[in-house]
């Protein structure tokens, strides 16, 4: 079954056997394929899956003006849908626990293409004229790259779908599921049960082959970005206001993400702990491969102002909630992170050995990862309102392996005031232009993060930097200006 509301066939360009010497999904073999353009109308509104069928390539293209979602909206495989510069993407607000708002659900071998500018970006929101997280479902975007969870999972979040099963995952790390570019996703998330939610973005085993560059979400019910398993890379982000993690990962993802910016939301937090970064292997930590173990550069992770705001009891919708660590490696995770910022949290670095339910002790190597340098960490700086550098359970290596000042040029700070030694120009004030900048100027004055990073020896794909941080300091170099919202 397809729903179409307000669409204009424009023309069939190409009539023939749809054939390649790559490895395809079963499912496309020798199978004859048209390729077909469709414009729908500036207004329409847009429902179930997109396009005139399995056997027909289609080219969905959203020429700018608005248009809205109803429900979860999906390219199919085969299809690609366009969106061009400027355009307005209103998801219409479901009923949280049963129906999710609308949001666009890219399928396995389908595509999306959303270039965006600086000056016009791409905008994904609610159609209320009450703005509120979770009205929204944001991006799911769903590819063929390797997980440690097979490739017939169905996407958290997402229940029964009569039309199409949203899964993801296969054998092809450099899958492309096509581009974000300059695109903005507000106001999404979507809890099917507890622990079973919508994201702002979720990247589910999607490939290199996909580019993900100047991203905003903003408000999101959820993560702000979520990567269950995959390989691609991520740069240029921006995660403001979300209700759980900034940055999470998952079931062997693999990618690498540099130039990224988190804040957090100071008067919500989530039941299960809002950390700027938590990573697992997958639910109960066991070392199915691959292992996850993203590789990241120039993070800045901006939490509470104040010790009493980091431990404070927060009652949102969803029931209680706290908040948690700058970044908790858990559940047999790896990783590797350099020339990075976090300030604001009770917890700095959280090496987590904890067992989760159904696990077992004797699958939890977070820690040993980083003992034996599986794991790395270089170069950073870290604020905490209690200790930068943990473990749990207590774990003996912090006597061979100290922290943070002996080993990897790592700088750990203890203060009431997190900004005291990091000294960005105000992190805790969003009127101000560049609040997450570091301070320029000279010492005392300049922030010590405009100097101090990594410049060589860093992963392929990841670019060393002098300073440390999202940020250069430069005005001009902001590459978070212009696109962006902090604050409505």
């Amino acid at each position: 079954m397809h729903r179409f509301n307000h669409y204009i066939v424009i023309a069939i360009l190409a009539v023939g056997a749809f054939t390649t010497s790559c490895k395809k999904n079963a499912q496309q073999e020798n199978r004859p394929v048209s390729a077909t353009q469709i414009v729908p109308i500036n207004g329409a509104t847009l429902s179930g899956i997109l396009g005139t069928g399995k056997t027909i390539r289609d080219t969905i293209h959203l020429t700018g003006g608005t248009y809205l979602l109803s429900g979860l909206v999906y390219v199919d495989e085969l299809d690609v849908i366009q969106i061009d510069a400027g355009t307005v993407i209103k998801g219409i607000p479901g009923t949280p626990g049963v129906t999710p708002g609308g949001g666009l659900v890219v399928a396995r071998g389908g595509k999306i293409e959303a270039i965006g500018t600086v000056t016009s970006p791409i905008l994904f929101t609610t159609s209320s004229a009450s703005p509120a997280p979770g009205q929204t479902s944001g991006i799911i975007i769903l590819g063929r790259a390797t997980t440690n969870n097979g490739d017939t999972t169905r996407v958290e979040g997402i229940g029964g779908i009569p039309l199409l099963n949203p899964l993801y995952g296969g054998y092809d790390d450099s899958d492309n599921s096509g581009i974000l570019k300059y695109v903005r996703i507000e106001y999404a998330g979507f809890e099917l049960a507890p622990d079973n939610e919508i994201n702002g973005l979720t990247l589910a085993g999607v490939g290199s082959g996909t580019t993900i560059d100047y991203v905003e979400v903003y408000k999101a019910l959820d993560d702000g970005i979520q990567f269950f398993g995959g390989t691609v890379d991520a740069k240029h982000l921006v995660i403001v206001n979300p209700l759980d993690d900034g940055l999470a990962f998952d079931n062997g993802y693999r990618g690498r993400i540099q130039y990224a910016l988190v804040v957090a939301d100071t008067g919500r937090a989530d039941r299960s702990a809002s950390n700027g970064i938590e990573s697992d292997n997958n639910s109960t930590g066991q070392p199915r491969l691959p292992i996850t173990k993203p590789l990241i550069a120039n993070l800045t992770v901006i939490g509470l102002p104040n010790n009493a705001a980091a431990i404070k009891t927060i009652f949102p919708p969803s029931g209680i909630g706290q908040y948690g660590v700058a970044a908790q490696w858990r559940r047999s995770s790896r990783f590797e992170m350099y020339n990075s910022i976090f300030l604001g949290f009770k917890g700095g670095i959280l090496l987590d050995n904890s067992v989760p339910s159904g696990g077992t002790a004797a699958d939890q190597t977070t820690q040993q990862g980083y003992r034996d340098g599986i794991s790395k960490m270089k170069n950073n700086m870290i604020h905490a309102f209690n200790i930068p550098f943990a473990s749990s359970p207590v774990y003996p290596f912090g006597v061979t392996k100290p922290y943070p000042d002996a080993v990897d040029n790592n700088k750990g700070y203890v203060s009431a005031n997190p900004n005291d030694s990091i000294k960005l120009v105000n992190p805790f004030n969003r009127s101000i232009t560049g609040f997450y900048l570091p301070r320029t100027g000279t010492p005392p004055i300049a922030s010590p993060a405009l100097t101090g990073g990594l410049t060589t020896g860093l992963p392929a794909g990841l670019t060393g930097t002098t300073y440390r941080g999202a940020f250069d300091g430069i005005a001009a170099n902001n590459w978070a200006s212009g696109w962006t919202v902090f604050a409505y």
